[in-house]
């Protein structure tokens, strides 16, 4: 298996690093730098302009090959990513940003994932009754219902909750705020305004993977192995569980990898909604600010979480399916 991950990675690599150059290509040659400072009252003196933008290898007036090289130099010999049009270090706002956007993702999406699973193999053994059809309409429900509005309406009926209890339980603007002076005040403050986003999170992706996984449950019952493990006597809740849940978790292990990879930059909208200074928040400021280090540092984590999420997804269904060897 080792040598299996280990050819895998490779290609991996290769595709990333390819990624991440066109990318650098890409921004380096449609979002200018300069243009950051074009409105600045009183006006920056065009020689230190240039003398700034040098500084920080943002400067239009310097060849992109040019410009690519250097910052090519210290991200491999110093892992330096590079400047923001402001001068701010790139790798100061990812360190940040990238432990928002874990500490959201890890409670939120990943409780998603496994609510998800345990509800749609559930409503997948209840097919057409009355439970199955109120779960797969209420999933409808949330999946048509874009991020940003199912944000805003838990923040509405949060407020609604606060006032009826005369609390102020929930906490959702920003990631801290005040606390008291009790003896873990300052971890449940942090929980508190992790709950609600989460929340969101979680009923975005146990919407959708539990519709997924009912569809894959169903097939999954229907297929002869299963009938026959019924026929020879074997109890209903061991043939879903051993044979049918098995079979049916293995295309969801690989949806998952990847999406649990790829959320650290996709759930701009609910950062944006509740304050969270994440990646993916930050992935939308940089093209807006003509940040270019910003916008190649945001893909390059993106595209190390999909690497990541392709060798879990290849282990998860090795481990799976055992008709897939490794070796």
């Amino acid at each position: 298996m080792l040598r299996y991950i280990l050819r895998r990675m490779a290609n991996y690599v290769i595709l990333l690093i390819l990624a991440i150059t066109g990318v650098y290509f890409l921004a380096g040659s449609s979002l200018n730098a300069r243009s950051v400072y074009a409105d600045r009252q009183p006006p920056v003196n065009p020689q230190v302009l240039d003398n700034m933008l040098y500084k920080w290898n943002l400067n239009d007036k310097t060849p992109l090959i040019e410009r690519f090289w250097v910052w090519l130099q210290g991200v491999v010999l110093h892992w330096d990513w590079g400047f923001t049009p402001l001068g701010a270090a790139v790798n100061t706002d990812i360190a940040t940003r990238m432990w928002v956007s874990l500490r959201l993702i890890l409670i939120g999406t990943l409780a998603g994932v496994i609510v998800g699973v345990l509800i749609g193999a559930w409503t997948a053994t209840r097919q057409y009754k009355v439970s199955d059809r109120v779960i797969t309409a209420l999933s409808l429900v949330i999946i048509c219902t874009p991020a940003f509005v199912l944000g805003l309406a838990s923040q509405i009926l949060a407020i609604h909750i606060n006032r009826w209890t005369g609390t102020n339980f929930f906490q959702f603007v920003g990631e801290t705020g005040k606390y008291g002076d009790y003896w873990g005040a300052y971890v449940i403050m942090r929980l508190q305004h992790l709950l609600l986003p989460s929340i969101v999170l979680l009923l975005m992706e146990a919407a959708f993977l539990s519709r997924i996984q009912r569809n894959l449950m169903l097939d999954a019952l229907g297929e002869d192995y299963v009938r026959t493990a019924r026929a020879k006597g074997l109890p209903k809740s061991k043939a879903v569980m051993k044979h049918a849940l098995r079979t049916a978790l293995i295309p969801t292990g690989t949806y998952v990898a990847f999406t649990v990879a790829t959320m650290f930059v996709g759930a701009t909208y609910t950062e944006t909604v509740f304050s969270f200074a994440g990646m993916g928040q930050y992935m939308v400021q940089s093209i807006a600010r003509m940040n270019v280090h910003g916008v190649v540092a945001v893909t390059a984590f993106a595209g190390i979480c999909i690497v990541v999420g392709a060798i879990l997804s290849d282990i998860v269904v090795a481990i799976l399916d055992p008709r897939v060897r490794l070796g």
